[in-house]
């Protein structure tokens, strides 16, 4: 995260399936909304209350985007964490425009009302490491030179 980035973690439900698209340099942008709704618990008649709900715009990267259309559906309750973006544009008509977005850096499935199983994705990108497990010593494919831990 670079100074003078805005970070923010948001807890919702995405509003639809996300949606990948791929650059013309190839490379992948998945973008989704995120639901949150605030609840209270309104002592007086006993039950919680909806606030106004929030609707974050939000648009994850390369292998996090494949990851994320992969993995998650419309209705996942997701924990995200990113960097909100601000975006300024002029309407056909002149009129100046705004919106705040969120650059994922992070998503997962919040667990408080649902289990998930994970499987760790296979890469063949730039980080020296096949989809066999090679170069990576905490997979199973392969041990880390000598008895001592690779860090």
């Amino acid at each position: 995260m670079a100074m003078g980035d805005t970070p923010i973690t948001v807890i919702g439900n995405l509003t639809s399936d996300p949606e990948l698209k791929f650059t013309q340099g190839g490379a992948a942008l998945a973008k989704f909304t995120v639901a949150s709704t605030p609840r209270t618990f309104d002592r007086e008649s006993g039950q919680y209350k909806d606030g106004t709900a929030m609707f974050m715009r939000c648009s994850a990267w390369r292998g996090l985007a494949e990851h994320v259309t992969e993995s998650l559906t419309k209705g996942s309750r997701v924990i995200v964490s990113g960097r909100l973006r601000q975006f300024d544009w002029q309407t056909d008509q002149g009129e100046n425009r705004s919106m705040l977005a969120l650059e994922v850096d992070d998503i997962g499935p919040s667990l408080k009302f649902a289990t998930a199983t994970t499987t760790k994705a296979t890469s063949s990108g730039g980080n020296g490491s096949g989809s066999n497990g090679a170069g990576d010593p905490w997979s199973t494919g392969s041990k880390p030179a000598g008895d001592e831990p690779p860090f």
